[in-house]
Parts: structure tokens; C-alpha cells; sequence
């Protein structure tokens, strides 16, 4: 039994002299992984095999550069409206609109040989290796990564003009998907200060949805007036994940058939309670705390105010969410350039 890559085998099958050889051989083909949480699995049991195990890797850093592995080794489909990105998030099980899990068979079912070309894993770990002694540094992030694949792309034998030019669009989509979830990571760890407010709300829509489903009214806590329920407000925190005005009302229903369902087992219906609507409501309170959080993200000098809720935000990421200080503050720095554009 023996293992090698393609471009070798078409080598040696091509060679005359080896044929009383190749009629001795089964050939098994082994494409690479087209999966990125595998992707992710593979490169971190491959660094802490390494001498780079006690080097401190970034959340979402193996994430983005899975991507581009990923997207190098896809092929196009045929099918309206989907694209490579689109197809790389359902063969990881993501939900992609328009399209379902039971998309994928026919996927790959028309993408003969997919998989058995494009980067390769050993590439990245040595672009990453590559990286650390560039930077010197016991912390790498996302952007340290994407760098060094973009300019060992030069140094690649193996990659023609043509190869090249779509691994730097590849890898343009790896930064703008990791940017999305830069500014996602931000935003919890940016509304938890703001916590106690995205609870009001939450607290203030179900109060809507409820008299909206029973169709009655709702009471001002303020002035006792009697309203009707807010439109305005339940259709700015929706529309945050994409419930469209056709889905609105069965989106509604689901919540008060699980608010209904928690009362009757005795528990608690909170802001935990369901993962779509507090994703929506982060996102609204994100979106109405944009311009501190662009303030508060960029402002080189800091008022006491503002470096408390840097602060907050960054013991957050550090508490929280895996970063060390170097890469949160990395972060947050990145994130408020984002912003800014």
C-alpha cells in the first residue's frame, strides 16, 4: 500500500516503463477534506503535533484560512444561484437560503473529482509556521494568516498564473468572511455591557408578540393607554435575521407557542431561551449602539467612560471567548476600522 498526489501519479502513469507495474495497481482516489470545521480539526492537531503548540492561535484565525482551503478545492455548480460560498457553508451543514441540505447529493453528484486539487494542509501549517517568525510573537490572528498564505503564494511551484489569480480572490473572500465574524464577535461581547438592555427589549417585543397573537391591546406602563401593538418595533428587530413580512406573523406564532410551552413546564421563557431571537435582538442593539462602538472601537484617546466599556468589552473576549489580550485588543482596533468605512 502507498500514498501520493495526483500530479504524481498521472506522472508515473504516463511513463511506459512502468506498466507491467500500473496493471498491478488499484487506484483509490482520496480527495481532501471539503468540510471547514474539519478543516479546523485538522490544522489543530496538526499544530500541536507541532513546536507551534504553545503559541496562542486567535478565535476564528483557523476558521477564516479553512475558507480559502476549502474554496481552492470546490468546484463551480451548475445550479442557478449558487455559488462557492454558498456551496462550502452546506457541505458544513449551514442553512443557506434558497437552498437545503438535501441540495448537497446533487452537488456533488455533478462536481466529478472535486477535492482532488487545490491547497493542500501541510501549505498552511508551514504558512503559518512562516508567520510566527515573521512576527515573533506568542499570538497570531486571522489577518497575521491570510497574509503569509498570500505572499508564500509566490514561492508555491505547483501554482500556475491562472491558479494564483483565483487563490488571491479566494483569499479575498477568507478576509471579508472573517470580517463579518470580527464584527459579530464585537457585538456580544460589546451588547453584554449593554445587557440589561437587550433584555428590556427582549422583554418589550415578546410583550407585542403576545398581544399581537391574541389580538389585543397593549398597556402603556407609563400612561396606562391602551395601543395597539408596536409594528414598527417588532418588524426593526425581524427583519435584523431576515423574517420577511410573509413570515412574520408564523415567526411570531413560534415564539408564542415556545413562551407557552416553557409556562407550562414551569420554566423560565429569558433571553437565552430561543437562538434566532436573541441573535435578532443583538443585532438591533448592535445596530442602535453603532456609532459608540465605532467611537468607542477607534478613538486613539479614550475618555474614562469610553475605556471602561473597552474594558468591559475586552475582559469579555478574553473571559469569554478564548481570546488573549494581545489578539482581543487586535480586535477590537480591526473591528472599529471596519466599522469606519
Amino acid at each position: 500500500m502507498a500514498h501520493t498526489n495526483e500530479a504524481e501519479y498521472r506522472a508515473f502513469i504516463s511513463n511506459k516503463k512502468n506498466e507491467a507495474l500500473q496493471s498491478r495497481i488499484i487506484v483509490m482516489p482520496i480527495p481532501y477534506n471539503l468540510k471547514v470545521s474539519e478543516e479546523v480539526k485538522i490544522y489543530k492537531k496538526l499544530i500541536d503535533q507541532s513546536d507551534m503548540h504553545d503559541v496562542h492561535i486567535a478565535p476564528y484565525a483557523l476558521k477564516a484560512v479553512s475558507i480559502f482551503s476549502i474554496l481552492t478545492r470546490l468546484k463551480e455548480s451548475r445550479k442557478q444561484g449558487m455559488d462557492l460560498v454558498k456551496k462550502m457553508k452546506l457541505y458544513d451543514g449551514e442553512d443557506v437560503e434558497g437552498f437545503k441540505q438535501k441540495d448537497v447529493e446533487e452537488l456533488r453528484a455533478e462536481a466529478e473529482g472535486e477535492g482532488m486539487s487545490g491547497i493542500d494542509p501541510r501549505y498552511v501549517i508551514n504558512r503559518i509556521s512562516s508567520a510566527l517568525i515573521t512576527q515573533e510573537t506568542k499570538c497570531i490572528n486571522a489577518l497575521d494568516i491570510l497574509r503569509a498564505l498570500k505572499e508564500g503564494l509566490d514561492q508555491h511551484t505547483s501554482i500556475t498564473k491562472e491558479d494564483k489569480e483565483k487563490y488571491l480572490n479566494f483569499l479575498a473572500i477568507a478576509r471579508k468572511e472573517y470580517d463579518e465574524m470580527a464584527k459579530k464577535e464585537v457585538q456580544r461581547a460589546f451588547v453584554y455591557s449593554y445587557e440589561e438592555s437587550a433584555r428590556t427589549l427582549f422583554n418589550n417585543y415578546l410583550d407585542n408578540v403576545e398581544a399581537y397573537c391574541n389580538g389585543v391591546k397593549i398597556r402603556d406602563p407609563i400612561t396606562d393607554e391602551e395601543l395597539d401593538p408596536d409594528e414598527k418595533l417588532m418588524r426593526s428587530i425581524e427583519e435584523q435575521i431576515g423574517v420577511s413580512e410573509n413570515a412574520k406573523k408564523s415567526f411570531r406564532e413560534e415564539i408564542l407557542i415556545r413562551l407557552s410551552s416553557y409556562a407550562r413546564k414551569g420554566k423560565a421563557f429569558d433571553y437565552n431561551s430561543h437562538e434566532r431571537l436573541r441573535e435578532a435582538i443583538e443585532k438591533k442593539l448592535f445596530a442602535d449602539l453603532k456609532d459608540v462602538v465605532k467611537i468607542t472601537t477607534s478613538t486613539k484617546t479614550p475618555d474614562p467612560e469610553q475605556l471602561k466599556r473597552i474594558n468591559a468589552v475586552i475582559d469579555r473576549l478574553i473571559k469569554s471567548h478564548g481570546y488573549c489580550p494581545i489578539c482581543a485588543n487586535e480586535l477590537l482596533k480591526y473591528t472599529g476600522s471596519l466599522l469606519n468605512r
